[in-house]
């Protein structure tokens, strides 16, 4: 086995300082409750869902995302954290991840090794999400579910983590100035070629502020 990349080492040795420990989930509501005001209703509930933050263990830590399918009513196209709505026999944000990423992606509970939560998001589809930040062992399979999952990608720790790759953008929107991140990835389709993944909107401000724990 290759040996292992130093600063993996380092940032996996971090986590547990800088995230939630699982005794302890985020509430409602989310850490950018404040700027969602200009979208949506403050005083209407969130509805709860989780995310899988799942780091295939290796040589080199890569974070397991997806591309959604493009027929999709909400985010079709678009990268993103298996994840989803909380069912209401969910017992909690951990059995929703867990749950939403083996009917997205297929993998098995089994393989994966729940660390801690990063705090709340709100979406502007009217979700407060959960980030799940798991390890997953390292020959676990994935199968992508055809009807949700238009592909499966893994993306280096290092790369996600190194301000270098995160672009800000600006926009007009509604006469005021919003600003949101990117992290555009070269990497590779199923078929083995070059691809550019997309990584933006809530999955990018998600891995920003993991970036920011980190980076504290």
């Amino acid at each position: 086995m290759d040996a292992r990349h130093p600063a993996a080492d380092r940032v996996l040795a971090r986590l547990p300082s800088v995230l939630r420990p699982l005794s302890d989930p985020p509430i409602a509501p989310g850490w950018n409750h404040v700027e969602m005001a200009d979208w949506l209703d403050p005083a209407s509930p969130r509805r709860p869902a989780a995310v899988l933050l799942g780091l295939r263990e290796g040589s080199e830590p890569r974070l397991i995302l997806t591309v959604r399918t493009a027929h999709l009513q909400a985010h079709g196209g678009q990268v993103a954290f298996p994840g989803g709505r909380r069912d209401p026999g969910d017992a909690d944000a951990v059995a929703t991840a867990l749950r939403e990423s083996q009917e997205e992606i297929g993998l098995d509970p089994a393989a994966v090794t729940p660390l801690g939560f990063l705090d709340c998001f709100e979406t502007i589809s009217g979700f407060c999400v959960t980030p799940v930040v798991a390890r997953i062992a390292e020959h676990a399979p994935l199968l992508p579910a055809p009807d949700e999952v238009a592909e499966v990608f893994e993306v280096p720790l290092s790369f996600l983590m190194n301000p270098a790759n995160h672009r800000r953008h600006a926009v007009d929107f509604g006469g005021e100035r919003r600003e949101f991140f990117s992290m555009p990835y070269d990497g590779a389709d199923a078929a083995g070629q070059p691809r550019r993944f997309f990584i933006w909107g809530a999955t990018a401000a998600m891995l920003r502020n993991l970036y920011r724990f980190l980076a504290a």
